[in-house]
């Protein structure tokens, strides 16, 4: 028998506020499916326009999925981390988009990340070696 999955805190957003996570939990799921060529694909077309994200704004949207979806709540790290940045993108930034992996015991992970740390994340950085990451483009000058 395997030990009981581990769920995040949950906050309990207004109803009003609900319909941005919902969508963005769903697209993830649909995204999550794909091979990772066309996740970073997608994620690279969406990040554009977005200005970076600070780790404040990464982490209540990081939250906003958490609270309307158990399964983010859980194990579902893929989809997790794919709907904390599109629903970043929909509020106008994007965080770094992240998986990776450790190799003792081996394990797979996906997270979003600003300057170069963890958002949300139980362990630090540089815990997973990362082997995809879709950074925010850098800020054009006018």
């Amino acid at each position: 028998m395997s030990a009981p999955v581990a769920l995040a805190a949950r906050d309990r957003l207004p109803v009003r506020r609900r319909p941005l996570p919902l969508l963005a939990v769903a697209a993830a799921r649909v995204l999550a499916r794909a091979k990772p060529a066309r996740v970073r694909k997608v994620l690279e077309a969406v990040r554009r326009g977005a200005r970076p994200a600070t780790a404040d704004e990464a982490l209540a949207a990081r939250k906003d999925v958490v609270s309307v979806s158990l399964r983010c709540a859980g194990q579902a790290c893929l989809q997790r981390s794919i709907a904390a940045a599109l629903l970043c993108r929909a509020r106008g930034t994007w965080p770094t988009w992240c998986t990776g992996v450790r190799t003792s015991p081996f394990e797979a992970h996906a997270w979003i990340e600003v300057a170069g740390r963890p958002v949300g994340e139980p362990h630090p950085a540089g815990h997973y070696r990362t082997l995809l990451a879709v950074a925010p483009l850098p800020e054009e000058r006018t």
